[in-house]
């Protein structure tokens, strides 16, 4: 998640969060936080809709901090609001991870039947086929889309 995205739940400033975390810096490791290349930033830049507002923009590239470091953040940002919106932040993030678990199941119980209809089914070859398209195409449409940035 974003610094500014994070701020604005927090109801804090972006420069206010920015400055906790350097204060505490040895909390959050590089798989905690790191900072947007140029290159990336731009295509986040370029993706969004919305403009900033007048007189708005970023002095600096953006911190983008994994779930460890939102979890994090509850140590150092103290508020009622902090620890509110942290706790939904990791409810959210455990909410990600059982859905990815449930589609990956779900692919893998697919391929399983479509080897089986291979094996088993060699006899009806029009029938197969039509079996495997349906198979693919339920595959392709649970099939996660790929978030966040590389690193």
């Amino acid at each position: 998640m974003l610094d500014s995205d994070l701020a604005r739940l927090y109801e804090v400033e972006t420069k206010a969060l920015n400055q906790a975390v350097k204060r505490n810096i040895e909390r959050f490791p590089e798989d905690f936080m790191f900072q947007l290349t140029e290159e990336e930033f731009e295509i986040w830049v370029r993706s969004q809709i919305v403009t900033s507002p007048k007189g708005g923009g970023r002095r600096y590239l953006p911190y983008v901090f994994t779930e460890q470091g939102v979890a994090m953040l509850s140590g150092i940002l103290k508020s009622k609001c902090a620890v509110d919106v942290n706790i939904q932040i990791m409810r959210t993030f455990v909410k990600m991870r059982q859905w990815a678990i449930e589609n990956k199941e779900l692919a893998e119980r697919l391929s399983e039947l479509e080897h089986y209809f291979m094996q088993h089914c060699k006899e009806n070859d029009a029938d197969i086929a039509e079996i495997n398209k349906a198979l693919t195409l339920l595959s392709e449409r649970t099939k996660p889309n790929k978030i966040g940035f590389k690193s």
